[in-house]
């Protein structure tokens, strides 16, 4: 059993990273990510390094360079680490946030190669569709962190709404951002917050529409090569 699992991981790493990303969503409902948490903090901490890890092992199966992954995972790591041994100080912080932005924006581009490097669909590349995904949400949840400790009080929300958003929350907006579903109670309320929330939506929009629209005419130019 684990001997066809780790095959099926290797075959398809696209797979294994939206399934992580998606427990991760799990995880942090059940884990405080306060500052006075440590134990919380060092949990999703270690959650985030392993997210980093698998994520490089996706990328380094697409077209894209692997030593520019190394070269922008390793520092998330470290920043990571870093961040949490910190106490979450703002230079260490928002140094991690940007470094993440960067590290999920190459990832999304290599799996966007990935998806559209040629014109077979494979298995793991419909699991890409997802992973990629995924991805952009984080990516686009780090981008908030980054904007909030820069413009303290972009983010106002029904629950302490004057306090900084959690990163829990951060992820939430972006994930109802992202699937334009509407925004969540969390609100941007500073120009530069409501700026970047414009521009996730309509990426997210082009990113849905491209995808499906791409999976439906190769499968369809498939079936019409078969008959």
């Amino acid at each position: 059993m684990a001997r066809r699992a780790w095959l099926f991981v290797r075959r398809n790493p696209s797979a294994a990273l939206l399934v992580v990303q998606l427990l991760g969503i799990l995880l942090y409902a059940f884990v405080d990510d306060s500052p006075a948490n440590s134990l919380g903090r060092l949990t999703l901490t270690l959650f985030g390094m392993l997210v980093v890890v698998l994520a490089l092992g996706v990328v380094r199966a697409t077209p894209t360079y692997t030593w520019l992954g190394v070269l922008i995972g390793i520092p998330a790591v470290i920043l990571t680490v870093i961040d949490w041994a910190t106490g979450g100080t703002t230079g260490w912080h928002l140094a991690s946030d940007i470094v993440h932005v960067a590290f999920y924006g190459y990832t999304l581009v290599g799996l966007l190669r990935y998806m559209f490097d040629d014109e077979t669909v494979t298995n793991d590349e419909i699991w890409a569709i997802g992973a990629t995904f995924t991805v952009a949400i984080w990516l686009w949840a780090y981008a908030y962190s980054v904007v909030q400790t820069l413009v303290p009080g972009s983010f106002t929300a029904a629950v302490d709404p004057e306090g900084q958003r959690s990163w829990m929350e951060l992820l939430f907006l972006s994930t109802t951002t992202m699937s334009s579903t509407g925004l969540s109670d969390v609100v941007p309320v500073k120009p530069v917050a409501r700026s970047v929330v414009m521009v996730q939506q309509i990426a997210g929009m082009l990113y849905l529409a491209v995808a499906v629209s791409r999976i439906v005419g190769l499968t369809l130019g498939r079936r019409r090569k078969d008959a």
